[in-house]
């Protein structure tokens, strides 16, 4: 089961993005990493550009937190 923590207000930068596997990571200002993948891009593009700032939710997934609903 997972749950997702919307209206935290999260934001940060995508340090990293592999557009052949769809995987990648947010950092925020506070240094956490969060990773996601390309499904989670609220517009439905499966694509972002390493550098761009977003914000975002988290989702509690299989013990930890990923990046979801990204919005640039």
């Amino acid at each position: 089961m997972t749950e997702l923590a919307r209206g935290r207000g999260l934001s940060g930068t995508v340090s990293e993005f592999d557009a052949a596997v769809g995987l990648g990571s947010i950092r925020t200002a506070d240094g956490d990493v969060f990773a996601f993948h390309c499904i989670e891009i609220a517009d439905g593009s499966r694509g972002i550009e390493v550098g761009a700032t977003v914000s975002f939710d988290l989702l509690a997934k299989l013990g930890r937190y990923e990046a979801a609903n990204i919005r640039p």
